[in-house]
């Protein structure tokens, strides 16, 4: 759904003159202080039954400005002195001063985002805000749960929730407070971190979220600083979390992590290497149906296949389409990158994987692999290359990483089947570990 603000900034100026020209003089005063008409949509409060709105985005993405103006709307009335939603409000940040300084203070807080007749009024010794309908929000700190044990509310906002230093304790104790009122809600604004406070919220029923990585929010940053950040962490995990404001949650006994992957990547594909494609495909070719797993390899042999090393050029799986259409990702990814070969694991599609793909190129260098061991037992050699530092990513492979990432020893710890991964294992397996098995077993294929 496009905001107002959306709409006019599409508008030709000769429309967004007779707009402005159209409103009369209240309006024309009120437009300012209408959050709805300027939000961008992830600012604005989702639809549903929800207890609790979490607000996921990297930084400078306007998660505080979407905080204060929900309890804004929340709290005013129809005039300066009618009675809104809600009259208790918890405002919980990192540190008192921080919420000071951001929620209440800040460029985007409460008080610089009211309209000048409904201003709330700063009481320092409470630590209190005040607004003319006698609506009060009190300032909390993570470091000081107890502090929320007694007070109840009918309303609170919670910020930067994923580094509070005591962030389950603080929780619970604002969650047993909320009891006010008919329909008890908060919000929550934070960049994602790996915690599992962030994590066991984000998975209950009772709660929606928006996200919008810090680039939503352009017109209000330096061109400059986005420059800046992109290319110093744009292909960095750091870059993903505070930037994108994804959450990026490592599994216990994972055979990957992001800080090996990061440790580990390249900027361009040496000159001479060796490319394989490696094809997973899904038993089915529907809208539900698991990704189909297109992995583009480079092979750089040197000397004692033992020592060559690999880049991962391209991830271009792709789900919910026919047969057809993933074969023919497959063919353009192997002549897009001049490959020497392309492999296909063949246990539910047999012969139908070859054919698919020779009635879209009958030249394709096409072999067939079969799985012969699980899944684990057949990433977990991938792995220890990447733990030899012999396989890099170019660049940044998201969807790909998140997966490996969830690849534990006990199983795939994420949703759906490890598409991408099993391609990525496929390509590693023909291009370096078969070679090097060769030696001193010629005929050694298969997993």
């Amino acid at each position: 759904m496009r905001s107002a603000s959306g709409l006019l900034a599409s508008a030709t100026p000769s429309q967004e003159q007779a707009f402005l020209e159209s409103l009369d003089d209240n309006a024309l005063a009120a437009l300012p202080w209408i959050f709805e008409f300027w939000a961008l949509p992830h600012q604005l409060p989702p639809s549903g039954d929800w207890r609790t709105w979490v607000v996921l985005g990297g930084r400078g993405a306007g998660k505080t400005r979407a905080g204060a103006e929900w309890v804004r709307s929340m709290v005013e009335g129809d005039t300066p002195d009618a009675p809104g939603g809600a009259r208790r409000v918890a405002l919980v940040g990192e540190t008192y001063d921080q919420a000071l300084a951001v929620m209440v203070k800040g460029e985007s807080g409460l008080i610089a985002c009211s309209p000048p007749d409904r201003v709330p009024r700063w009481v320092a010794g409470e630590r209190m805000l005040v607004w003319p309908n006698g609506a009060e929000a009190r300032l909390y700190s993570s470091h000081d749960p107890e502090a929320l044990r007694g007070p109840q509310f009918d309303l609170a906002w919670s910020d930067e929730l994923a580094k509070w230093p005591k962030a389950q304790e603080t929780w619970d104790m604002l969650q047993f407070g909320l009891r006010l009122g008919k329909h008890p809600q908060q919000i929550v604004t934070t960049t994602p971190r790996n915690v599992d406070v962030l994590k066991e919220l984000l998975a209950r029923q009772d709660v929606a979220h928006t996200h919008a990585p810090t680039e939503a929010n352009r017109a209000y940053l330096a061109d400059s600083f986005l420059t800046e950040v992109r290319a110093r962490y744009g292909d960095q995990r750091l870059g993903r979390q505070e930037l994108d404001g994804v959450l990026l949650d490592d599994v216990e006994n994972a055979l990957w992590t992001r800080a090996g992957i990061d440790a580990q990547r390249m900027s361009e594909v040496p000159e001479g290497a060796r490319v394989i494609v490696a094809v997973d495909p899904p038993v089915t070719g529907h809208k539900g149906s698991d990704a189909c797993g297109i992995v583009v390899v480079g092979i750089i042999e040197s000397g004692d296949p033992n020592q060559w090393e690999a880049v991962v050029i391209e991830d271009c799986s792709v789900q919910g389409v026919s047969p057809q259409q993933w074969a023919e990702v497959a063919v353009a990814a192997y002549h897009r990158h001049g490959a020497s070969r392309m492999v296909g694991e063949v246990n539910q599609g047999g012969q139908l994987v070859t054919e698919t793909v020779r009635l879209v190129d009958p030249l394709i260098n096409f072999r067939e692999v079969r799985a012969s061991v699980g899944k684990v037992a057949r990433a977990e050699p991938v792995a220890a290359l990447y733990e030899q530092g012999r396989v890099r990513h170019l660049g940044v492979l998201p969807q790909l990483e998140d997966e490996m990432c969830k690849m534990a020893l006990s199983g795939f710890e994420g949703k759906g089947s490890p598409d991408r991964v099993d391609a990525l294992v496929w390509a590693l397996h023909e291009g370096m570990i078969v070679p090097a098995k060769a030696r001193l077993n010629p005929g050694i294929r298969n997993l």
